[in-house]
């Protein structure tokens, strides 16, 4: 956690690179915006313009999560594109690295797992529209990055994640890494990639996507990957004890037909689903274990085990049902 001193500090800079944009009404003090998962994030005003702030937390390194340039990147990169985002206005790389983006009004809801009055058909029509900002977003050239993720480093990424909740919390799940790593599907051209794409980390204003937030695990990859996470969302039934009921919302169907846009589906899209479930346990399962380790006390927490045990169980008959196929006649 920050010092005082080091806010002032952190202020002070970001005051002094926003300074040239407003010469005649000086930016004010940082406040601290909540819910943020990685770095940290600050709102700071200039007469009545605001701007939302990223930093590397002090005597951190600017690495994974607290990667703060690496997310400046990709929004510059994404700028002018058809993929709304955020746009960048200032960067300072020295340490502890920080940038300002403009602020973006929006309300980002999760329908089918926040709490919110959104009408039904507000939801479904969002969740219809950002089908196409992902298919845009796949069809954007990538920055100049390491080697794409496939299936295989993808699987590799969230085994470890999985592995290291205790084996009570993820029962089945053995079986089914043993059934995804024994399955790996072809690779196909790597896109750009999310990492979180869904309505949650989408500033919405009326029916429309107005930017996509949340860029900390973007990369290049499978475009399934993002694909499948996205489909996982459209019916509260996969998250037991979590989810609320949404009428109207797009089936797994819809949303794939939106997005495919009269293209073929994807191949092996059911294996991808059943890592997307295995990914959504495996997260769950690691905030599961920090808060009972007293690592990052939620109460909350304590209703995950039914839905963790359900996308461990929706996976495996998802990789069942792929290997009938395969070997059907």
């Amino acid at each position: 956690m920050s010092t005082t001193t080091e806010v002032a500090e952190l202020g002070r800079r970001v005051r002094a690179g926003l300074s040239a944009r407003h010469p005649h009404e000086p930016p004010g003090d940082l406040q601290t915006l909540p819910g943020g998962h990685s770095g940290l994030t600050y709102s700071v005003t200039a007469g009545e313009v605001s701007y939302v702030v990223k930093a590397v937390p002090p005597g951190q390194r600017a690495v994974g999560r607290n990667d703060v340039l690496r997310q400046a990147r990709i929004l510059r990169a994404l700028a002018g594109s058809p993929v709304p985002v955020p746009a960048v206005v200032a960067v300072d790389e020295t340490e502890p690295a920080w940038f300002a983006m403009e602020f973006v009004d929006g309300e980002a809801v999760e329908p089918v797992l926040d709490e919110h009055r959104l009408d039904p058909g507000l939801c479904r029509t969002r969740m219809l529209a950002l089908a196409g900002v992902l298919r845009d977003l796949h069809g954007t050239p990538c920055p100049e990055v390491a080697e794409p993720l496939d299936a295989a480093g993808e699987l590799e990424r969230w085994s470890r994640t999985m592995r290291a909740v205790p084996d009570g919390l993820r029962p089945g799940s053995e079986e089914v890494l043993g059934s995804l790593a024994a399955g790996i599907p072809g690779s196909t051209a790597p896109t750009l990639t999310h990492g979180d794409f869904r309505l949650g980390n989408v500033l919405c204003r009326g029916e429309r996507p107005a930017a996509v937030v949340d860029w900390e695990i973007w990369g290049y990859g499978d475009p399934r990957i993002d694909l499948a996470w996205f489909l996982l969302f459209t019916d509260h039934r996969n998250f037991p004890r979590l989810g609320r009921a949404v009428p109207g919302l797009p089936t797994e169907e819809e949303l794939l037909t939106a997005y495919l846009d009269g293209r073929p589906q994807p191949p092996a899209l059911d294996w991808f689903r059943a890592l997307a479930r295995t990914k959504m346990a495996a997260i769950m399962g690691h905030n599961l274990r920090r808060h009972r380790e007293g690592k990052h006390h939620d109460p909350d927490q304590e209703r995950l085990p039914p839905t963790i045990a359900s996308m461990i169980r929706t996976a495996a008959d998802l990789l069942a049902g792929t290997t009938r196929r395969t070997r059907r006649p």
